[in-house]
């Protein structure tokens, strides 16, 4: 059982790889997924990350009941400790793309929400079950959720607990495609390609106005949005970008 981290070029692959329990999660394995988006956040020759899981049976089906929840229910630790396998932590405007193959639930639901593009399959499964069990999805959903989708739909996946089927979250704006099974992971990874193959310094700038400029009054929003595409604007990628538009104009 292991988060497998792995990289090719400018694209790094974070892989949940406990197939045999439905990709639930240990302790350990809350640990080793949250040291791979901390490393990954600092690693500059790595453009876009591609989340994804091992086998097709689920994507992660959350926290192992066997360990990590009954953890959680000693009060030994508060969900904080998972604030990096979450995401939930300042700096990292990498894009990140998730390839969701079966059960899609609880942490693993939560985790997917933590990503920016979400590839899932036609016969994915979604459901957030924590309020049947006496407790709520404090893994960011609480907080992304209603920002991500509609008020209404996201109110509906949280307060019934129930199962979602692909083309559900389609319609709610949960996630972007849905493709056969075998189609999930190319799909994740021509999208990463075309995302790696742009500018780092653009890429990153939007994901950081993103999160952070939609909950400011206008006013403020837009004077951070100035500050940062000057930024961008000054940038050596812009330099190279606007030498070679030139150069194409001139050949013309």
């Amino acid at each position: 059982m292991s988060i497998d981290f792995t990289g090719d070029g400018h694209i790094a692959t974070v892989r949940i790889n406990r197939p045999d329990k439905l990709n639930a999660l240990t302790l350990a394995m809350y640990d080793d997924l949250g040291r791979a988006f901390v490393e990954l956040k600092d690693d500059d020759k790595i453009r876009v990350v591609v989340l994804t899981s091992a086998g097709d049976r689920a994507f992660c089906v959350g926290a192992d009941l066997t360990e990590s929840i009954p953890a959680l229910a000693s009060d030994r630790f508060d969900i904080s400790e998972w604030d990096s396998a979450h995401i939930k932590f300042p700096g990292f405007f990498k894009p990140v793309v998730s390839a969701v193959r079966g059960m899609c639930m609880g942490g693993g639901f939560e985790i997917m929400l933590a990503t920016d593009i979400r590839v899932a399959a036609r016969n994915a499964v979604f459901q957030l079950p924590e309020p049947k069990h006496g407790f709520v999805p404090a893994g960011g959903t609480l907080v992304r959720l209603v920002r991500q989708i509609g008020y209404a739909h996201a109110m509906e996946v949280m307060l019934t607990a129930q199962r979602f089927s692909a083309d559900d979250m389609l319609a709610k704006g949960v996630v972007n495609h849905v493709v056969d099974a075998d189609k999930v992971e190319p799909l994740a990874y021509e999208l990463a390609a075309k995302i790696a193959a742009l500018s780092p310094v653009a890429i990153q700038t939007i994901k950081e106005a993103a999160l952070t400029l939609q909950d400011l009054p206008l006013t403020e929003a837009f004077r951070i949005e100035a500050r940062l595409g000057q930024r961008t604007f000054t940038s050596e990628d812009a330099k190279r970008g606007l030498a070679a538009f030139a150069n194409r104009v001139g050949d013309k």
